[in-house]
């Protein structure tokens, strides 16, 4: 299995008022779903995916990914978790300005001590693979929006993640680019890609194999259509 989350709750405290982003939630992952989480805005979506991407802590509960026990991880662990173990997707893309495409997609590489030569090769393999082996040296000004998540979906693909976040990934994108996206997407999954993507529209979260939802912080609905996998091919 690779993500357990065991009767994780969370609560955000603002002065006298606790607020239960989360209740009693259990889930189990196993490794190559594409699951999509959804829920309308307050039902605990991304403070799922915060707790999923080792960026926030639960109020109580226990977390494991890949057989770390992530609750008892000190920082510095969960810093490298983060760099190397998991791939980020965000709606607004998150791209540095004044750096290329392919400089966007080698900072995760360098970060993890990849030698310059690795980092250029693994992405110019990436962004060819995401069909922009014409935008390489292209800044973000220079790109659409559909190309930038492009570019977002490589990057976070550089160290081959055990597991992909997503937080609505075509949230920013005409619907010609956001079904372009999902197609990776699907195509990834197919490649044994383990994704998981927060929305609130239900026809995106059809395109993924399983369908959890979210209201007032508890699973009403877990839906599955499981289909088989294939090895990854995505070594660096």
């Amino acid at each position: 299995m690779l993500i357990t989350l065991s009767h994780i709750t969370k609560i955000f405290v603002t002065g006298e008022v606790a607020v239960h982003a989360l209740e009693d939630l259990s889930i189990e992952m196993e490794r190559g779903e594409f699951v999509a989480i959804i829920g309308q805005s307050g039902s605990g979506k991304t403070t799922l995916l915060d707790i999923l991407g080792c960026l926030s802590h639960p109020t109580t509960g226990d977390y494991w990914l890949d057989g770390a026990h992530i609750n008892r991880l000190p920082d510095s662990e969960l810093t490298t978790i983060r760099n190397r173990q998991i791939g980020f997707i965000f709606q607004t893309f998150h791209l540095l300005p004044r750096k290329s495409a392919l400089e966007n997609v080698q900072l995760p590489l360098m970060y993890a001590g990849v030698t310059r030569a690795q980092q250029q090769d693994r992405a110019r393999e990436l962004l060819t693979a995401v069909g922009l082996h014409d935008r390489l040296n292209h800044h973000s000004n220079q790109l659409s929006g559909g190309q930038q998540q492009r570019v977002a979906i490589a990057r976070a693909l550089a160290n081959c993640p055990a597991l992909l976040l997503a937080d609505e990934p075509t949230g920013n994108l005409d619907s010609q680019s956001g079904n372009e996206i999902l197609e990776i997407f699907q195509e990834l999954h197919r490649q044994g890609q383990t994704i998981v993507m927060i929305t609130h529209d239900p026809l995106i979260a059809q395109r993924a194999n399983r369908r959890i939802t979210l209201f007032d912080g508890r699973i009403v609905d877990d839906e599955s259509s499981r289909r088989p996998t294939q090895p990854l091919l995505q070594e660096k």
